[in-house]
């Protein structure tokens, strides 16, 4: 284990120096010759800091439900100031396996395109809030093709490292089935109060009152109770009465007013088939009715983890949210996080943990970054022209027909996916709910 601590240390170094020299070298979020319009970075440099944050006095699920300060570690992109002659250069360590686990537990390093402790830009301030949670287990780096791309388009971005449900500290599933819907909504009331606090390099930089949520399996099954989808008593018999104030039938239990917007990439708990319990949800239909705010779902149709149908079902019972569905066909449940490692000696398990066998993951994250760009874009931003790229003209990407004119313009028979270069949308559906 300390030769790989020091060889990571070393990679580090080597990598850093490596995207300073070349710019141009592909990291994890790059738009790709294929991607779609809105997966290109936005106009804003981006900065990148560590908090660490307590929550006092919740309830410890694993020891007896006495109390404790319960820490998170967060990490937190935004539209920054970057020096003449500095490159946007950063690079993330992330893990591989479980703690459960140790001889499978070994750290990896990644390139991104930020720079550390930058001096924020308030300028377009102050920003709308996004909070990104990762799946079970996972981590605060999980997603840094999203987060990065976001801050660079004038959002603050925070993304929490779940305790008890990252790969370094994986803990009885219990705490993260408690926990995962107090974690967001902590971190809103954290950055309304960094927001306000002169000494933060947050200070006047977020605002909290115009959030959404990216809630990647794990992280969806919470921002789906945040947003007003009361859990149900299969839960209770999961966690006990710990759970009480997050279901839907006890008094004084809402939806966080603050939270506009929600992306719920293969959200769990609609079908708890992959926990043992085929045929049971988290949600009775009426509580998925209970979200009003408008939502983005993205699931592979073979997700065999989440469950697609599962998490069809979740979609179609949200009757009152302005909804979309897009589908990766033949993905499984790898429809969120960055590619997998670039190394050859990964064991399945842990290629697994990132990869999908049909879909290129990078593919999928160019994808990603366009739809989510233009559903902020328009729930977040107000930005009418967003939509032209969510109602699109069929639903199936393959049933797009590509013509043009001589001058490149589309013709009247013009119906293939906007944004999408010709031979491009391919095996896809964005369907809208009714």
């Amino acid at each position: 284990m300390k030769y790989l601590i020091v060889l990571a240390v070393v990679l580090t170094l080597l990598t850093g120096v490596a995207l300073a020299q070349d710019p141009n070298r592909f990291v994890f979020g790059d738009p790709l010759p294929d991607a779609p319009e809105l997966a290109a970075r936005g106009p804003y440099s981006v900065g990148v800091q560590t908090l660490e944050l307590v929550h006092p006095d919740q309830i410890d699920i694993l020891n007896g439900d006495a109390t404790y300060d319960r820490p998170l570690t967060v990490e937190v992109w935004y539209p920054a100031i970057i020096p003449d002659g500095t490159v946007q250069s950063v690079v993330y360590e992330d893990s591989l396996g479980r703690a459960d686990q140790p001889d499978s537990l070994r750290p990896f390093t990644f390139e991104g395109r930020a720079l550390r402790d930058a001096a924020p830009d308030n300028a377009g301030g102050p920003y709308p809030l996004v909070v990104v949670s990762h799946g079970y287990p996972g981590s605060r780096y999980m997603m840094t093709y999203l987060t990065e791309n976001l801050a660079s388009k004038g959002y603050v971005v925070v993304a929490i490292g779940h305790t008890d449900s990252t790969f370094t500290d994986t803990a009885d599933f219990r705490s993260t089935l408690l926990n995962r819907a107090t974690d967001q909504i902590f971190i809103i009331d954290e950055m309304a109060r960094l927001n306000a606090d002169s000494t933060s390099f947050l200070s006047n930089l977020v605002n909290s009152e115009n959030t959404a949520i990216v809630g990647y399996s794990m992280g969806g099954y919470g921002a789906l109770n945040v947003i007003g989808a009361g859990y149900n008593g299969v839960l209770g018999n999961f966690v006990g009465s710990s759970v009480t104030p997050r279901l839907a039938t006890t008094e004084g239990y809402a939806a966080d007013p603050r939270v506009k917007a929600a992306v719920l990439i293969a959200p769990f708990g609609g079908d708890l088939t992959f926990a043992g319990f085929p045929g049971l949800s988290f949600w009775d239909p009426a509580s998925l009715g209970d979200i009003n705010i408008p939502t983005f779902w993205i699931v592979g149709s073979r997700d065999d983890v989440a469950i697609y149908s599962g998490v069809v079902g979740l979609f179609d019972d949200a009757i009152n949210s302005e909804r979309y569905l897009l589908t990766y066909q033949s993905a499984l449940h790898n429809t969120g996080p960055n590619p997998p490692p670039t190394d050859i000696t990964l064991s399945l398990d842990e290629y697994g943990r990132y990869a999908d066998p049909v879909w290129d993951e990078a593919r999928i994250n160019n994808v990603n970054q366009h739809f989510i760009t233009a559903f902020l874009g328009l729930y977040l931003n107000n930005n009418e022209a967003m939509s032209d790229y969510l109602n699109l003209a069929v639903e199936n990407s393959e049933d797009g027909v590509y013509t043009v004119d001589e001058a490149g313009n589309p013709t009247a028979d013009y119906t293939y996916w906007k944004g999408f270069p010709n031979r491009t949308a391919l095996g896809l559906s964005l369907r809208q709910g009714q």
